[in-house]
């Protein structure tokens, strides 16, 4: 059982960060791309907004906050 989630901050690049990562490291993987269902300040519809991948087996979520 997952006890914290790692949460970290990007400005756009959550998804290629997550990906590298999933690369790089043993028992990784991106789990989820969740993505933005219409325009709003800053951004655009489509954009991605999280995603959801482990590093290491650690539970992370990337944020494009800006």
């Amino acid at each position: 059982m997952t006890k914290n989630t790692i949460c970290i901050w990007y400005d756009k690049d959550a998804e290629v960060a997550a990906h590298f990562y999933a690369k790089t490291f043993p028992d990784s993987t991106v789990a989820a791309v969740h993505h933005a269902p219409n325009d709003f300040p800053g951004g655009k519809k489509g954009d991605v907004l999280t995603v959801h991948f482990t590093v290491a087996g650690v539970t992370c979520l990337g944020l494009n906050g800006g």
